[in-house]
């Protein structure tokens, strides 16, 4: 058995599909589906339920799932903190959710860039689910995100709680009062959320506060990103709940007004391995709560 089998079978029970796994994969679905007969006779248990539509796993399936998924993550993390050690240039990978960009996150990469002139910042626009399973991969170090998810492969801080306000069309009867707007004024609008996949996400965060007050929208929008729902709302399509950070994002067509419901947050999360705690993590996080104190911003001081 190698890694790749357990790559393999993660993409199938994930998928619960041949097809899309082996898209998922790069590979063609036969050899796929073969490997996978390969794999079950070697272990000598059926994983998947044979002829079930949707694909279902049985309960070695479920188990296996299970550790395939730590090994794997495992892997990454001995492959990429190995490979930090042998490097003369270190580097950092950076994954994000679009609305921390227009907050504090590029005056937190800039000083972190400037005390550590020999490590090498890349970045990568993911929501915050496809972060985790980045991080599995390797692929990114660090994951600036919205969604609590528990995965035992990831190490969670909550940065922050940020107030959410509403974004409106310039010419809404609500733009022309700087008066806080309440939630309960959404009722009769049309609602544009995002992202609309993968979920859970932002856009579900959006709903629960607006379940949670009893309040149905009009009509609910799902987009594919943050720059759509403002698009859209410039547009006079709807209004969007948006974090707080997204007043960064200034357009002359789109007013941003405060929610007067205090409890209308959302969290801003720093997601790395479970064992990463290498010295540019560490720096990060100090950087982080450096600028926070600054600002002024409330938050529980936390160490990896």
């Amino acid at each position: 058995m190698e890694l790749r089998h357990l790559r393999y079978f993660v993409a199938v029970a994930d998928e619960k599909n041949f097809t899309r796994a082996a898209k998922r994969l790069f590979i063609a679905q036969p050899p796929l589906s073969r490997q996978i007969q390969l794999l079950e006779q070697e272990l000598g248990v059926d994983l998947i339920e044979k002829g079930s539509r949707p694909l279902r796993l049985t309960e070695a399936g479920h188990f296996f799932h299970a550790h395939a998924q730590e090994l794997l993550a495992k892997a990454a993390e001995l492959k990429t903190m190995t490979q930090r050690v042998g490097k003369i240039e270190r580097t950092l990978s950076i994954g994000f959710v679009a609305s921390t960009l227009y907050g504090l996150l590029p005056q937190i990469v800039r000083r972190f860039r400037e005390r550590n002139t020999n490590v090498e910042v890349t970045f990568h626009e993911l929501t915050t689910m496809q972060q985790i399973q980045a991080l599995k991969d390797g692929v990114i170090d660090v994951g600036f995100g919205r969604v609590k998810s528990e995965d035992p492969n990831i190490r969670r801080i909550v940065l922050r709680e940020e107030r959410l306000i509403v974004a409106l069309p310039s010419n809404h009867p609500l733009a022309s009062s700087t008066d806080p707007v309440k939630l309960l004024d959404l009722q009769m609008e049309s609602v544009i959320v995002y992202p609309k996949s993968p979920r859970p996400s932002f856009a579900d965060q959006v709903l629960a506060v607006l379940t949670e007050r009893a309040i149905t929208p009009h009509k609910i929008l799902e987009v594919r990103e943050l720059q759509i729902a403002i698009g859209l709302v410039a547009a006079g399509q709807g209004v969007a709940v948006v974090p707080d950070s997204v007043k960064g994002m200034r357009r002359d067509d789109v007013v941003y007004r405060d929610i007067s419901d205090r409890h209308a947050i959302s969290p801003v999360m720093f997601s790395v391995r479970k064992l990463d705690r290498s010295e540019e993590l560490q720096s990060m996080l100090a950087v982080i709560y450096e600028i926070y104190d600054e600002v002024g911003f409330a938050y529980v001081r936390e160490t990896l």
